[in-house]
């Protein structure tokens, strides 16, 4: 089968979650004898398929700057942005899928499929709460963003909004959301775990979603397997904390709230960037807190393998936390809020009690006080992973031949 994947977030020099599972995706694609190209953006230098680890070939198609946009300054979410950039995706789609027998985008416009060529073989995947919020992921103010009226959405680009700026951006969210919801009655559509599915319920409730599916994020577990296995023991006390450090991922809020309750042999390191970066390693830095800053996809792998234990503290409603799958495969503990899609993810353990659940960050703090008071364990890794892109990929190209 010829396929041709397509992301907004490809390539770059720092390839986020969403960007790692369309390389993992195409990879294990071209393993299984497919021909596989990724189309991506042409405004981001010379970076291709060498750069984000893609054994094909890289198309560069189309830009995505947002130049003369001004939402900030206005205060208000422009109805005419994101209609305008999902057509400038669908045209370079339209451009390139000659040949290819299906076009699978991972991407933050859902609206693309409203404006490919209808005789396409389209299929998309929904990542994040972008479907129905145009800041993707639901969080406001230091917590989970729950209202559902579009004129609130306001806030988001200006506290004190007036009458006319909610006015303007009632228009854009619900535009907005309307539109995925035609783009998913008509297009085949994937989730990424079935909260994101809800979510999107919530929002436009009535939607027609007969051509969705719920196929979670998937890893290389061969690679993750042998890097388990290549690892020195596991080192007691190290904790890591590997992503991206910003507003909703609670790197501040975890340290925060271990700050006091480690023991003497703990060591908390982070690998990873972002704008808190700089204040969190200020205030928390010290002989128990490393800040490595963002790290290659190998050596941040390394630094999970040889760990104690993995901390994903997201208090954002994570859809499908690739960062949780990865560490689960290397057989980690792993210490997670009970928020999002995460306690979907309890169904890929190697063993009882390997993903622990907390409902508050006080009680995610405890539970690795008392989870680093027992001696660090090495677990067998079996030879199958549930979320294994190995396994995955196969419901995928049921879904791409139907």
């Amino acid at each position: 089968m010829r396929i041709l994947l397509v992301s907004e977030d490809l390539p770059g020099a720092q390839v986020g979650g969403l960007g790692k599972h369309v390389v993992t995706l195409g990879n294990a694609l071209l393993a299984r004898g497919h021909v596989v190209r990724i189309l991506g953006r042409n405004d981001r230098g010379e970076g291709g398929a060498a750069q984000i680890g893609f054994r094909g070939e890289f198309l560069p198609g189309f830009d995505y700057a947002h130049p003369g946009w001004k939402e900030k300054q206005l205060g208000v979410f422009n109805p005419l942005k994101r209609p305008y950039f999902a057509r400038k995706i669908a045209a370079a789609i339209d451009r390139h899928a000659a040949g290819f027998h299906v076009v699978h985008y991972h991407g933050h416009l859902p609206l693309v499929g409203l404006y490919v060529d209808p005789d396409i073989n389209f299929v998309q995947t929904r990542h994040d709460q972008g479907s129905e919020c145009l800041v993707h992921l639901r969080f406001r103010d230091g917590g989970v963003c729950t209202t559902r009226a579009a004129r609130d959405c306001s806030a988001c680009i200006r506290q004190d909004a007036g009458v006319l700026r909610k006015t303007v951006t009632a228009l854009a969210v619900d535009g907005y959301r309307q539109a995925s919801a035609r783009a998913f009655a008509a297009r085949k559509t994937v989730f990424v775990s079935d909260f994101l599915r809800r979510q999107f319920l919530r929002a436009v409730p009535g939607a027609d979603l007969a051509h969705c599916r719920v196929i979670p994020n998937f890893v290389d577990y061969a690679a993750l397997r042998a890097a388990a296995a290549s690892a020195p023991a596991p080192r007691a006390g190290e904790v890591a904390l590997v992503g991206r450090i910003d507003a909703g991922k609670g790197f501040g809020e975890f340290l925060a709230a271990a700050s006091g309750r480690l023991p003497a042999h703990a060591c908390i390191t982070i690998a990873g960037d972002g704008p808190e970066r700089r204040f969190l390693e200020e205030h928390h830095a010290g002989p128990q807190v490393r800040f490595l800053g963002w790290q290659a996809y190998p050596d941040a792998l390394a630094l999970s393998a040889r760990s104690q234990l993995c901390v994903v503290p997201s208090l954002c409603e994570e859809a499908c936390s690739t960062t949780v799958l990865e560490a689960l495969a290397l057989g980690k503990p792993v210490l997670a809020l009970a928020r999002g899609g995460t306690p979907e993810l309890a169904s890929y353990q190697h063993y009882p009690g390997q993903l622990q659940l907390s409902g508050s960050m006080a009680q995610l703090a405890e539970g690795l006080r008392a989870a680093l008071a027992a001696p660090p364990q090495r677990q067998p890794l079996p030879a199958r992973f549930g979320a294994d892109a190995a396994i995955v990929i196969d419901r995928l190209v049921d879904l791409y031949a139907d």
